[in-house]
């Protein structure tokens, strides 16, 4: 039996989710998407599509009877891992079980929450905002107020922004506390002081710095990610500042395998983590790094899950910038004027849309908000970030309106 099934354990909906099943086939491995939820992965649409199994439930029996039924008790998997950070820690454990390649579960497992994070870190001297976890509206009004206001409300295992949400009052903060508790996500909620400072990424491998990034946020109260830099020119104090927090974080947290994304903000010289995240980045980032790098994260990635030694070696010095498309307001996508314009502009490597015209559109404050890219190269930040700016201004996005205009 061929060892060549690499079973990524559900996915991320696009992005990253499909450029994994892409360089897997590329790299003579067979891609296998386990999944209970087959219908939210568009791209499971197209040629290219990977080899589908389909659960009632995605648990840990589930996973070892289908690796004994379908693929020889583990004889035929060279691989396991998730492109989502909801079930990094599933695949790892079912890696372990196997005797295959991956992080540590536990600690994996443990990271997801936030509130694990900040009591890891602060403990250890990594810069923490003021935090309390809860599990109770009153409590989250009461801990608002001890910190401060404004805060920042979040789920303690959340991704993508999503429930994240700055509160100026305590009115702010009961309502939104309301709304996290009632929706579930382990009963609690992480209550912090908001930073103000520059924000940034860092992306690590196997506890080596790869780069940082410089992230761009919308309009509060919510975080939406509207664009990167990689790699963020700075000052070398606030690169060693960064730089040296997630070294230290990532020892603290027993995550040295494997791809992490850091988040943090610099707070007069200080940095300061707001999560961690123990997978590679989303929003296109490892797709930055490869432009500006030639750094294949997700191959490197898979390289590493399927027991061979990455290569994270540069074989290109440039800047990439991304900025992402938003709709201006809820409703059908009418059209999308300028793509075309945008992808001839000078320095622009990539423009994508992710929806299709008639989609019914929601604003809702986080990563979800995004329907599409341009992408920009360039000798220096500068130089990239605002190619990728002019890209994006030349692009019109059309809501509630006959697709008269058509897309282009």
């Amino acid at each position: 039996m061929t060892r060549d099934a690499v079973l990524f354990i559900e996915s991320n909906t696009s992005g990253t989710g499909r450029l994994f099943v892409r360089a897997a086939r590329e790299m003579g491995l067979r891609p296998v998407l386990v999944t209970a939820a087959p219908a939210k992965y568009a791209y499971l649409a197209e040629a290219d599509a990977p080899e589908v199994v389909v659960l009632p439930r995605v648990d840990d029996a589930a996973l070892d009877e289908l690796v004994r039924a379908r693929f020889g008790g583990g004889a035929a998997v060279a691989g396991v891992t998730s492109s989502s950070e909801y079930w990094i820690a599933t695949a790892a454990a079912l890696a372990a079980r196997l005797g295959l390649a991956g992080p540590d579960a536990a600690a994996v497992h443990a990271a997801r929450d936030k509130s694990h994070q900040r009591r890891v870190l602060g403990a250890g001297g990594v810069g923490v905002p003021a935090w309390r976890a809860v599990d109770r509206v009153a409590d989250a009004v009461a801990a608002a107020r001890e910190i401060g206001f404004p805060v920042v409300l979040k789920p303690v295992g959340g991704s993508g922004s999503v429930g994240v949400r700055a509160c100026a009052d305590a009115g702010e903060t009961e309502r939104h506390a309301a709304a996290l508790l009632e929706s579930g996500d382990g009963g609690r909620v992480l209550v912090e002081a908001l930073v103000e400072g520059a924000e940034f990424s860092v992306e690590m491998f196997s506890r080596r710095v790869v780069g940082i990034t410089r992230k761009h946020l919308g309009a509060p109260p919510a975080f939406v990610e509207t664009g990167h830099d990689y790699p963020a020119a700075l000052s070398a104090g606030d690169a060693a500042a960064l730089e040296s927090a997630v070294v230290r974080g990532t020892e603290l947290l027993g995550l040295g395998w494997g791809p992490l994304h850091w988040e943090l903000r610099m707070r007069g010289g200080e940095a300061v983590v707001m999560e961690v995240n123990p997978r590679l980045a989303g929003g296109f980032i490892p797709e930055l790094v490869r432009h500006a790098q030639g750094i294949d994260l997700i191959r490197q990635t898979l390289r590493l899950v399927v027991g061979l030694a990455p290569d994270l070696a540069p074989s290109a010095h440039r800047h990439a910038s991304i900025r992402f498309l938003f709709a201006p307001g809820d409703g059908p996508l009418a059209g999308v004027v300028g793509m075309d314009a945008a992808r001839g502009m000078s320095g622009v490597v990539d423009a994508a849309l992710y929806r299709a015209l008639g989609d019914v559109l929601e604003v809702r404050g986080d990563f979800r908000d995004r329907i599409g890219h341009v992408v920009a190269l360039g000798e220096t930040e500068d130089d990239s970030a605002s190619a990728a700016e002019r890209a994006r201004g030349a692009v019109r996005v059309v809501i509630g309106r006959p697709a008269a205009l058509g897309v282009g």
